[in-house]
């Protein structure tokens, strides 16, 4: 069984980082004449993958001293700028260009830490390739990590076996992760992922006028909720967790998790 986890998150109730610069709308909304965000690195959050072109790319593997032979494909990506490049006479690899102004190089290097713990410890995971002294780069204004290409396919979730697998991946991460918390990563919690969200959205005249009574008496009764549940809880403890899973099989069972930390 393999699991790819590039990506992780934090969770602790009583750890919130009320960071208003770590929000990043919509990237519809992130167009010249419409709404720009700059970040604390004082990159224009529009513009932010403008100047990644080819060229710009190939330049940036050439940079950590790669070899590219020019074949590019873009993976799916919503947040970063993800793509499989050729390397000569190698197999191809996978480069994930982070957006700008969206993380610290610290945090980011923390999710590389844990997924470096995880392989460490056996847990089949595809970690960042260390290259050229280390695993985040930069280059110009973008910051990059190589990571090895894991293909496969989809699993067979009506099989108890293949769920039983998954169950003891995820609770293998899960222990690994209850070991020490995460330092730079900003913490989920109903301020940061609810109560913000809900007064962005108002501030920001998101809403058609005729629906927004409504759609606050919802969006509040919502969080009401889940206040609820958090207190229902009690004190919860804080883990370091992968952002989602992505599950494929190749010749062993790989979870693939590539998406924001927390």
């Amino acid at each position: 069984m393999w699991l790819v986890s590039a990506v992780v998150c934090h969770y602790s109730p009583g750890m919130i980082e009320d960071d208003p610069d770590d929000f990043v709308p919509h990237e519809s909304l992130l167009q010249e004449g419409g709404l720009h965000a700059s970040g604390p690195e004082g990159a224009d959050r529009g513009l932010a993958f403008s100047s990644l072109t080819p060229d710009q790319l190939l330049d940036a593997l050439e940079s950590v001293g790669l070899r590219p032979d020019g074949r590019l494909l873009a993976l799916n990506s919503f947040e970063n700028r993800v793509y499989q490049v050729g390397i000569e006479d190698e197999k191809p690899l996978i480069a994930k260009f982070y957006r700008p102004a969206r993380w610290s190089d610290a945090a980011i290097l923390e999710e590389h830490a844990f997924t470096a713990e995880l392989a460490e410890r056996e847990i089949p995971v595809v970690p960042p390739l260390a290259l050229a002294g280390g695993t985040l780069h930069h280059f110009g204004n973008m910051r990059f990590a190589l990571f090895m290409r894991q293909s496969g396919r989809a699993p067979e979730l009506d099989d108890p076996d293949t769920l039983r697998w998954m169950g003891r991946f995820l609770g293998r991460i899960h222990a690994v992760g209850a070991l020490r918390p995460f330092a730079e990563r900003p913490a989920i919690g109903i301020e940061t992922f609810g109560i913000e969200s809900r007064d962005f959205l108002l501030q920001n005249d998101f809403l058609p006028p005729e629906l927004l009574a409504a759609w606050r008496s919802v969006a509040d009764q919502a969080l009401e909720g889940v206040a609820h549940c958090f207190e229902r809880a009690g004190r919860v403890a804080a883990i370091r967790l992968h952002g989602d899973c992505r599950i494929v099989i190749g010749c062993q069972t790989t979870i693939v998790s590539r998406k924001r930390c927390h």
